[in-house]
């Protein structure tokens, strides 16, 4: 049962693995700003450079991807410094870090930390079941190396001419969310708390939907000019906007479904079929499966509800 809590609002049915990008990661990267350029993949890892450090933000599922994304990093860098950071703690994000060099600086927020401690051994057996390519990728991976800096609400790097702003904005789809800020880019580095047409989920111990609305407020607030979500593409900074919107939306919807009095079982059909009606853009969407996604919004926003 504990595995199957973990696993609600994180990924969706075996069946619909094969719609996810595969888990190898290549060492093509696209420009999204003068500093940041991002290799999309499962999930997207961003790279940050600067005159005198470079930051990686993700890692790819396991230490094989890890060492490519160090080593595209090192191709692009300028400066000697490496540093790397953690969106959240699912292993996609975190559970490459055995593939960095060991001076690489690994600096992660308190929360996200804590979480790691605490399931990250669980949700690598979780990956495993998933998929044998993940067993494969996951071989050996036991314990993750700890940060060399653990900060509470905001972490700043100087890399030389850009600066990385590390931000712990409250819960989401986990307790730990991080995000990143680059200036003078204005570009945001998002995780799963603003994506690109991906309905959103919080993980089975992690945040809500009331706290997630909370830190996209914040992030308005910042002004982003670009987003680099995880699991989609890139885009401008009224993807936050249209986060928003969408989850009002569609959690609207679901408490109306469940002040009449329907299961979330049948709530979450409904709202499939009227999801493919109100956001045929999200619905065609390669980037996530999202039409298996749908019920476990419903399900989140039943379980929430007062």
């Amino acid at each position: 049962m504990r595995l199957r809590t973990l696993a609600i609002g994180l990924i969706c049915p075996m069946a619909a693995l094969a719609q996810f990008p595969p888990p190898n990661l290549t060492e093509n990267t696209i420009r999204v700003s003068d500093h940041v350029q991002v290799i999309l993949g499962f999930p997207n890892v961003a790279i940050v450079t600067g005159e005198r450090g470079t930051l990686v933000v993700d890692t790819g599922l396991g230490p094989a991807n890890g060492a490519i994304a160090a080593r595209v990093a090192r191709k692009l860098s300028k400066g000697q410094k490496l540093y790397l950071t953690t969106t959240h703690f699912h292993p996609e994000h975190a559970a490459g870090v055995g593939g960095f060099p060991p001076e690489t600086i690994l600096v992660r927020n308190s929360v996200q930390q804590q979480e790691l401690i605490g399931q990250g051994a669980e949700m690598l057996v979780l990956f495993r079941r998933l998929s044998p390519d993940y067993a494969k990728l996951l071989a050996g991976v036991d314990k993750l190396r700890p940060p060399d800096v653990v900060f509470d609400n905001e972490a700043k790097l100087d890399l030389g001419g850009v600066t990385a702003r590390l931000l712990w904005l409250g819960a989401g789809h986990t307790k730990g969310d991080e995000l990143t800020f680059v200036e003078p880019d204005r570009t945001l580095i998002s995780g799963d708390i603003v994506q690109n047409k991906v309905v959103p989920g919080v993980s089975g111990n992690g945040g809500s939907f009331t706290s997630w609305l909370a830190v996209l407020d914040k992030l308005e607030a910042l002004k982003p000019r670009y987003v680099v979500p995880d699991h989609s593409h890139p885009g401008d900074g009224s993807l936050i906007a249209q986060e928003r919107a969408f989850i009002l939306d569609m959690r609207s919807r679901a408490l109306a479904l469940k002040k009449q009095g329907l299961s979330a079982a049948d709530a979450g059909k409904r709202l499939t079929s009227d999801f493919q009606t109100a956001y045929p853009e999200w619905a065609r969407n390669p980037d996530w499966p999202n039409l298996t996604s749908v019920p476990g919004f419903v399900q989140r926003v039943y379980a929430e509800a007062p």
